[in-house]
């Protein structure tokens, strides 16, 4: 499986790390040309609206919008998430999302840059050591979204891992802990589910 990594901002480095150390073939897409090249497409962690802005400069926000909409395997981490969600909350003025995924985002949710940290969470029926970085939540969820992980917050449990279909998003930066079970649950269940 070919799998690009959006390479406009953000920690997608880390990402190219991860699916090659996972025994992918990876490459960074900058380019509607090299967007077509893959299989599947991780977006990173990073400015959400600096990532969809960029997007639009480089030509590539429509072409990648319309590969998600055609059934393409995208994983989308924090910032990722906000840009696969069908909604946000406190997103910038006029603020574009790929879309995809029947949630709403609210973003910067846990706070500021200062408030960031590291939680366990159950995934997939273990633990898994979480990182929090301005991240988001998921506040609503449509009928057709499975919730993989949840953490508790003063204001409830919030959804902070959401698949629907070829999606999958997490709110938390899996590719900064070295611990590779989201991204092969991305490769192994959602991609392979998507890619015949």
């Amino acid at each position: 499986m070919k799998i690009g990594i959006l390479a406009l901002q953000g920690d997608f480095r880390e990402h190219l790390v991860a699916a090659k150390t996972a025994g992918h073939a990876a490459l960074t897409v900058r380019r509607p040309e090299e967007l077509a090249e893959i299989d599947a497409l991780i977006i990173p962690g990073g400015e959400s609206t600096t990532i969809a802005q960029l997007a639009r400069t480089f030509e590539l926000f429509d072409p990648i919008k319309q590969r998600i909409s055609e059934g393409m395997p995208t994983y989308g981490s924090c910032a990722g998430m906000i840009l696969l969600a069908d909604r946000i909350i406190d997103g910038a003025v006029g603020q574009e999302t790929f879309g995809g995924i029947d949630i709403t985002a609210r973003r910067n949710a846990f706070g500021r840059q200062i408030d960031s940290f590291e939680s366990d969470l159950d995934f997939e029926g273990s633990s898994l050591h979480a990182v929090f970085i301005r991240a988001p939540w998921v506040e609503e969820v449509g009928a057709k979204v499975q919730v993989l992980s949840k953490v508790k917050t003063v204001q409830g449990t919030r959804a902070v891992a959401v698949r629907q279909g070829h999606l999958l998003a997490t709110s938390f930066h899996p590719e900064l802990t070295g611990d590779l079970r989201v991204h092969r649950f991305f490769f192994d269940q959602v991609c392979a589910g998507a890619i015949k």
